[in-house]
């Protein structure tokens, strides 16, 4: 069928210049941004799980979880700019930029419960954004899996070191966990610091600013060997939490993710089980 004989499309055609770009703009709103997200897992999902990288990482990181998690659970791994396919896109260096377009991005997905997990910045993004969206009205996640950052309020006790010689952040790099053998790729590194310093930046950057407690469950995870994040740190989560609260503390360094991620899935899969059989929409304010 030819343009002009689409009945709808010449309907479209007759409309004002400018209900048509409202009408435009407001399909192209409905339509996720296919750049954001790498998706895994049911095309009919009982419920979407998006999952946030630490400093560095990308959507491959969560490569695999679709298979270790419940048939009806769909991955949606975020991609942020700077990394993996979007290497040549500029990255950021403030939360407040990352969330505002990043809530932007995602609201066409928020049509069938969802739940976040998001590792060391991840989990700050994890938060911030679940705060965008009840600011905004928005659906929230039916539950929060935070890991590996100490709660927000916290004040940071390390230095700043997104400003550090590449030589001393390779360093730090080294006591937190990442493998001898990325550090002493030259080329890996060349191309790979821009983006860690960059994403180190938000959270050296960030700043608190209190608000009521999240009405979600709150499932907060930690490895026994963290170096940077104790067990007390990620203890005070429970201030964020308005709901159920679990803390659950995993054999590994800083990337317990990578160590283990066996018993990591064991204990998302039977929280998120609960998601998605509790009763009613996802939590609004």
């Amino acid at each position: 069928m030819s343009g002009t004989d689409d009945p709808i499309r010449a309907r479209v055609a007759g409309l004002p210049p400018e209900l048509r770009a409202r009408l435009a703009e407001s399909l192209r709103s409905r339509s996720p941004d296919p750049a954001w997200f790498v998706r895994h897992g049911s095309a009919e999902p009982g419920l979407r799980l998006f999952c946030f990288s630490y400093a560095g990482g990308g959507a491959a990181v969560f490569r695999g979880w679709a298979d270790r998690l419940p048939d009806d659970i769909e991955i949606c791994a975020v991609q942020l700019p700077g990394r993996e396919t979007r290497a040549g896109e500029p990255t950021y260096r403030r939360l407040e930029g990352l969330v505002a377009d990043l809530r932007t991005a995602i609201a066409p997905l928020l049509d069938r419960p969802f739940a976040f997990f998001g590792h060391s910045m991840g989990a700050l993004i994890a938060f911030d954004l679940t705060r965008q969206l009840r600011q905004t009205g928005a659906p929230q996640p039916r539950r929060l899996f935070l890991a590996a950052f100490r709660a927000p309020q916290l004040p940071n006790p390390n230095i700043k070191i997104y400003h550090l010689p590449d030589e001393v952040l390779k360093t730090v790099l080294a006591k937190d966990g990442t493998p001898r053998s990325v550090l002493d790729d030259d080329e890996l590194m060349r191309d790979w610091l821009p983006t860690l310093r960059a994403d180190v930046e938000v959270c050296d950057t960030y700043k608190y600013a209190p608000e009521d407690p999240l009405p979600m469950p709150m499932s907060v995870f930690g490895g026994t060997y963290d170096v940077r994040v104790g067990r007390e740190d990620l203890e005070e989560w429970k201030e964020q939490a308005g709901g159920e609260f679990t803390l659950t503390m995993l054999p590994g360094s800083h990337f317990f993710l990578r160590e283990c991620p066996e018993l990591l899935l064991a204990h998302v899969s039977t929280e998120i089980r609960s998601a998605t059989i509790s009763e009613g929409t996802p939590p609004h304010e």
